[in-house]
């Protein structure tokens, strides 16, 4: 399908350093052709009247398992698909599917079934490559994932996955494990990000990593270790060390219920919005109701319960993933953490780019760059969502052409 010709006027159109009162916007070819404050002498059918509402560049959620009933490893095509068309109802326009601790068989029909699903991708948020969690865990800091799955770092088993399976941008593991650090310099060499999670690793060890290429750091304060003590002596954890090493990105869980309000302006005060990148981290739950569900897939995965606006373990000792979307990310950022929308946004948007090197392409609305934008209300209610060009969710523009449809 051919993408349209579509010009949106009367849009808030926000930019990284400013918000464009009155703004018009031209896309061609699934590409941003140009922006203006006022009117922009442009010939098409296809026009979209934002009602003076933001016009922002679309969400990029780097860490998510699921939605919509389904996880991605339920190996299942038409899972995938309904993941990626629930979490573009709420505005993000990219996503990184992401797995679980598992055997390798089964994480091989996973990035299988990726690969299939990514062919025939056309209405829901655009994979812009794979992100495994796990299985190179601390057994101490797993959270939800499941126990029986949990190992140090194997060399033949990753450079083999890696190797067969181009589209992986991204490994998280801990720092700390027994050949943690050749693990980290070898997703490296290969243009994959190795990133620290559910580890307990201190400042020393965090230290090493970054240098051996351990950039990023998972959802953090869940599972990521903070000061502990041992034989009398206190050291700094993970928490300590993201905020120390400068040029270390990080992501968190703005659920409103993984990170309470305090914790969300920490982070921003002390890491600032070009180092962090909110995500869902949703599981199977986001869009339903709740209840209870399945982290993982429905074969092997853990039975959990959907209540408070996240999902638990079923005995309430930790929580399981969030089911949350992109909208209320931004939202609770603003609300709670009195984020201004503009660093918000960028939150959303140009740092998970950058962190996951598409920034060329996405992230700010540019010319020249895709054409993927979301259209929301003061209150970040979603009411557009275009990808590539295509209008996925939402009311369609006004006199749609067929021809371009050809």
């Amino acid at each position: 399908m051919k993408p349209l010709s579509l010009k949106i006027v009367n849009a808030k159109i926000i930019t990284p350093d400013k918000i464009i009162g009155n703004g018009s916007l031209v896309i061609e070819d699934g590409k941003i052709k140009s922006i203006a404050s006022g009117d922009i002498e442009y010939e098409t059918e296809n026009v979209l009247d934002a009602g003076g509402k933001y016009l922002s560049p679309g969400f990029i959620d780097i860490h998510v398992h699921g939605g919509a009933g389904h996880d991605f490893m339920d190996n299942d095509i038409d899972g995938f698909l309904a993941i990626a068309e629930l979490h573009a109802r709420y505005g993000t326009t990219a996503m990184t599917p992401t797995t679980l601790s598992c055997e390798k068989e089964d994480l091989l029909q996973t990035l299988e079934i990726y690969n299939k699903a990514n062919s025939i991708n056309n209405n829901g948020s655009q994979f812009i490559g794979l992100h495994i969690e796990g299985p190179y865990f601390a057994m101490n800091q797993r959270g939800a994932q499941d126990p029986r799955y949990i190992r140090d770092p194997d060399p033949e088993e990753y450079r083999e996955i890696v190797a067969n399976n181009p589209f992986i941008k991204r490994w998280s593991a801990a720092p700390e494990l027994p050949g943690a650090i050749e693990f980290g310099k070898y997703m490296s060499s290969k243009g994959v990000l190795p990133a620290i999670a559910h580890t307990e690793a201190i400042y020393e060890e965090v230290k090493d990593a970054f240098e051996n290429g351990f950039t990023h750091v998972t959802h953090l304060y869940s599972c990521t270790s903070t000061v502990t003590r041992k034989n009398a002596y206190r050291y700094a954890g993970v928490v300590e060390s993201a905020f120390l090493i400068d040029d270390m990105t990080v992501e968190i869980i703005a659920d409103g219920i993984h990170l309470p309000e305090p914790l969300l302006k920490l982070v921003y005060k002390l890491k600032g919005p070009d180092s962090i990148a909110l995500v869902t981290d949703a599981m199977r739950g986001a869009g339903m109701p709740p209840g209870e569900s399945v982290l993982g897939d429905l074969k092997n995965g853990l039975k959990v319960i959907i209540e408070d606006g996240v999902a638990k373990l079923p005995d309430r000792t930790a929580f399981a993933g969030s089911v949350a979307t992109a909208d209320r990310l931004v939202r609770n950022m603003i609300t709670m953490a009195n984020v201004p929308l503009i660093d918000a946004i960028k939150m959303m948007t140009a740092t998970p780019a950058t962190i996951m090197g598409v920034s060329d392409k996405k992230g700010t609305i540019a010319v020249g760059k895709d054409a993927d934008l979301v259209l929301f209300d003061e209150q970040i209610n979603v009411y557009q969502t275009i990808i590539g060009g295509r209008i996925v969710f939402g009311e369609k523009a006004k006199n749609l052409s067929q021809a371009n449809h050809e």
